[in-house]
């Protein structure tokens, strides 16, 4: 089974309906993995999943009101990490890992923070703390860079996720082919009231007072590129210092999708991180 062929599934948390697709075996610590700013399920790395899944058992979801999920998407990261944690008990789970990237890294850190139990490692991707400086402009970084993509007929994710080097440009056309593989049972795209209320929640993380990073007990690996422009890479380094137990890896050449264009890397990494 590739991610490019896992089927949809639901669960029921709280009272709403989740999308989610799982591969990978059984048994040991699940993988739950929380993806970006209105991402669906098909905007999951089919190479990082696959990759992953070939040791642990992976699950990707949806938040509230994105993809296939039910109700209206959340505008606080509390509020995606309250949904996350109902959505894992509800799956029966006492212990989870979690990898989460950019938005996904919020939601991941304030689960951990919350349900600390709950939580048995943590990695965390393209992402920053909250009250971290210039998270708050995502919006402001991404509109022109969306926009440069509609004027070029080119997916924004070239833009707000590469570096314009060649290197760059060549990550960014493999990484968007990738996300074609899937033929069959597609997800939904996002809406552009969900799109505006996860920024909403985004703005609102930036400005936010900063959490006490220090009762992140667990250990964590935390990876970026060297020049993230959505969220800055100084914070992946900020974290680092402020959790006790945190492992960093900076990727050359690399913006805020650097574990997909080092995807290969990355996988190797965060396999022998779990095994632990």
């Amino acid at each position: 089974m590739s991610y490019a062929h896992a089927q949809n599934n639901q669960v029921r948390a709280d009272g709403t309906a989740f999308a989610y697709r799982e591969l990978g075996p059984h048994g040991g610590v699940p993988l739950i993995l929380l993806n970006h700013w209105g991402a669906v399920l098909d905007n999951f790395d089919p190479r990082i999943v696959d990759g992953l899944a070939r040791k642990q058992r992976v699950i990707a979801i949806d938040y509230r009101g994105i993809g296939r999920s039910g109700g209206i998407a959340s505008e606080t990261v509390d509020e995606m990490a309250r949904d996350t944690i109902a959505l894992i008990r509800a799956m029966g789970f006492d212990q989870v890992n979690l990898l989460g990237f950019s938005l996904g890294g919020f939601v991941a850190q304030d689960v951990a923070l919350k349900a600390p139990d709950l939580v048995h490692r943590l990695i965390l991707t393209g992402t920053g703390p909250a009250g971290g400086q210039g998270i708050d402009r995502v919006g402001a970084t991404s509109w022109p860079l969306m926009l440069k993509g509609l004027v070029t007929m080119r997916d924004p994710k070239t833009y707000l996720f590469f570096t314009s080097t060649t290197n760059g440009r060549q990550a960014a056309s493999a990484f968007l082919k990738r996300l074609k593989e899937r033929k069959a049972g597609r997800d939904k795209g996002p809406t552009p009231r969900a799109l505006l209320r996860h920024l909403k929640a985004i703005k609102a993380w930036g400005q936010q007072v900063p959490q006490d990073l220090t009762r992140l007990l667990m250990p964590v690996l935390i990876a970026n590129g060297d020049n993230d422009i959505m969220v800055p890479t100084a914070l992946s380094h900020d974290m680092a210092r402020r959790i006790p137990n945190a492992q960093l890896v900076i990727y050359e050449d690399a913006g805020h999708g650097a574990i997909f264009q080092y995807h290969a890397d990355f996988v190797t990494k965060a396999l022998a991180f779990l095994a632990q």
